[in-house]
């Protein structure tokens, strides 16, 4: 046995210096030894790749896989000799002062290393490494824990009373009470051992709560996976270099050795981290046959693509035909999501008295997503802050539904169900993309308050249910959105919202078709009721949306021209002599976030006067229904000097004939300017719809 041992150090020896390894553990031994201080311990991270180590030795590769604080006790003695050899430190006295933290850089892909909480038996007392990933759903602040004490014994005669006999050095999974108490005995006199405390080395500690990435399949409002499954959150440690590492709401790949840790007459597994690795799916890099056909077949026109792409969404939840103009902006909504904090983020409010209908269409719509969440009343939005349950009374941060759709749609249902603090706080988000938590270190332990401050990378979707509430306001007749009253909700937290969408099918004058397909679903739900649905599959639209996301869009000059022209002219004539302009400087940015969605729709890179154009006529749309009681005819805007739109410029016909339409508009007294510009909205959405497809 000790010939093996042996021929592993030699191994090991040999691994570090083809490696890298050994250059790296001289450049860290210089750091101690030029501090000219004397530590207790002596921490060094070694990169390990188990195939390396295997091709040398196997005995060795197995200890590193099935052992390793075996193995990290082989390098330990491999790095005292070096250190001892070559004079590296020269405050180092005994092989014990040094800790050797080992981190693989890869196992092998084998089921027999990968961790599952969903899967029995849970093998926790092994020891060895393993790796899982997940979803982080709650982190507590940064602690302190104790990498390594010195320890002496209080016999003043004995020989050990003084050096570094005694050096206690954390492990995985071990609690603060195993590597520092009062309990230790000298193992030659017997004499109770005291901490030496100015040796004491302290480290990092951060507490992280995992759960697996398919918990995100439960938060879905619909899903045709009918499979069932058990989901537990685990208990994530991360040290020193580690702490900080990790983001609530991010899928992560750790490599670590699982552990129960005991916290009074509770057990709660847990992983001590070795690596973590963020973890970016990459979308599909290409698309379906079907939509591979449908894009060559309206080649010719810039619209046609994307009209008939929300002519037929969404055919399994609303027949093909209906809700056309929401649809549309679904669509952009769904490939304008990223994680990068400076993005172009596109959220929708819809206004509707059918809530059943635009329910189920938004449900479905989230599903497309792997980060689509739809937020459960019984949980919070926004992160907030509890007490660690792992007993160290430190503030632990926990993930809302906001963070856990991070880089792709949180859902938040009927607004008209929250209270005021919640659409305060919501309009606060929405204006800064930021929600911050104030910590009071009194309640958590800590010497002062801090106040951590979380970017918000998602899109929000919600709608308001206009007749929920006879007292606050009521519904007319007529359902031109220029007549709906919107009081309920603060202004601020309207403009908030990108996109203001209105239902274009009230309860009371539902069309027949729709009528039908709600009809037939009730009676047999897993029916195909019509051929579109067969042809373009809620998978073909997953795979679509993750694709058309990831193009990355350029703006020509052509498009920037009009969108400036068009939102100079909006805010001129938007202007009041006591209020100055209604229109906000937020829908520039919201013009070019809709222009991109259109041209990642559309499959293509480059923004052209025709997104743009689709972007205007969405932004209209919203504005009037935002203030239907201050918006100006739309012919105004549109002719404008610094806004006139050249027809020629635009190739299909469809442009045409909305510009007619806007020149023709009738000048209308200010009292009926509203409905003028409804009327033409309406209309041209209409021609959109139905000219271009």
């Amino acid at each position: 046995m000790e010939e093996e041992i042996q021929k592993m150090k030699e191994i090991g020896l040999i691994y570090l210096d083809r490696s890298g390894g050994l250059q790296k553990f001289m450049h860290d031994c210089k750091k101690y030894n030029d501090s000219k201080q004397s530590y207790a311990v002596y921490r060094f991270v070694i990169s390990i790749n188990p195939s390396d180590i295997a091709e040398l030795d196997a005995t060795l590769g197995n200890y590193i896989l099935h052992n390793p604080i075996k193995a990290a006790e082989i390098f330990q003695s491999v790095c005292f000799v070096a250190i001892k050899t070559l004079s590296l430190i020269e405050q180092l006295q005994t092989e014990a002062q040094i800790s050797i933290l080992l981190k693989p850089t890869h196992l092998p892909p084998l089921p027999s290393y990968v961790l599952s909480l969903s899967a029995f038996p849970f093998n926790y007392t092994s020891h060895r490494f393993y790796m899982s990933e997940g979803i982080v759903i709650a982190m507590g602040i940064v602690t302190k824990y104790t990498q390594g004490a010195r320890f002496l014994c209080t016999e003043e005669t004995c020989p050990f009373s003084e050096g570094f006999r005694y050096i206690r050095v954390h492990l995985p999974g071990a609690t603060e009470s195993a590597t520092v108490r009062n309990d230790f005995v000298c193992s030659l006199c017997s004499s109770p051992l005291q901490e030496d405390m100015k040796f004491r080395v302290l480290g990092d500690k951060q507490i992280v709560e995992m759960i697996d990435a398919k918990v995100l399949n439960a938060l879905k409002g619909y899903s045709n996976n009918k499979s069932h499954f058990r989901i537990q959150a685990f208990t994530v440690f991360l040290r020193d270099e580690l702490a900080n590492r990790m983001t609530i709401g991010n899928h992560y790949k750790i490599i670590g050795i699982p552990t129960c840790v005991q916290n009074g007459p509770q057990a709660t597994a847990c992983i001590e981290v070795s690596s973590v690795q963020l973890c970016k799916p990459n979308g599909p890099s290409f698309i379906g046959e079907n939509f591979k056909y449908l894009l060559s077949l309206t080649s010719n026109s810039c619209w046609r693509f994307t009209a008939m792409l929300a002519n037929i969404f969404a055919s399994q939840v609303v027949p093909p035909g209906t809700y056309n103009t929401l649809k549309l902006a679904v669509l952009l909504s769904l490939v304008q999501t990223c994680e990068k904090e400076s993005a172009d983020y596109l959220d929708l409010l819809v206004v509707t008295s059918d809530t059943l209908v635009i329910d189920r269409l938004l449900n479905y719509s989230i599903c497309l997503l792997p980060h689509g969440i739809r937020h459960p009343s019984s949980s919070d939005i926004f992160p907030s802050v509890s007490k660690d349950k792992h007993g160290t009374g430190s503030a632990s941060i926990q993930a809302g539904s906001v963070l856990l759709a991070k880089g792709g749609i949180c859902y938040i249902g009927d607004l008209c169900t929250y209270k005021k603090d919640k659409l305060e706080l919501l309009q606060s988000v929405l204006e800064s993309r930021t929600t911050t938590l104030f910590i009071p270190g009194k309640k958590y332990g800590e010497e002062a308050d801090q106040q951590v401050t979380i970017p918000v990378q998602t899109n929000f979707w919600s709608y308001v249910d206009v007749d929920s509430s006879s007292k606050k306001h009521t519904l007319k007749d007529s359902f031109l959105i220029g007549q709906m009253d919107l009081s309920l909700l603060p202004p601020n937290l309207l403009d908030g919202f990108g996109l203001l969408l209105y239902d274009e099918f009230p309860s009371c004058r539902l069309s027949f078709p729709l009528v039908h397909h709600v009809l037939k679903k009730a009676i047999n739900p897993e029916a195909t009721l019509y051929r579109v649905s067969q042809q373009f599959r809620t998978q073909d639209y997953e795979e679509f949306i993750l694709f058309a996301k990831n193009l990355h869009v350029e703006m020509s000059s052509e498009a920037e021209n009009l969108i400036q022209g068009y939102y100079l002219a909006s805010r001129r004539v938007r202007r009041d002599s006591m209020h100055g302009s209604n229109l906000s400087a937020s829908a520039l940015k919201l013009l070019i976030s809709l222009s991109k969605a259109h041209t990642k729709l559309s499959l293509r890179k480059k923004v052209l006067e025709e997104d743009a154009l689709i972007a205007i006529l969405l932004l209209e749309s919203s504005l009037t229904l935002k203030h239907v009681t201050k918006t100006p005819c739309t012919r105004e805007i549109f002719t404008s000097r610094s806004a006139t739109i050249t027809c020629s410029s635009l190739s299909a016909h469809m442009a045409q004939e909305v510009m007619l339409t806007l020149m023709r508009s009738e000048v209308k007294p200010e009292a009926q300017q509203c409905e003028t510009s409804v009327v033409f909205l309406t209309a041209s959405f209409h021609m959109y719809f139905t000219v271009v497809v």
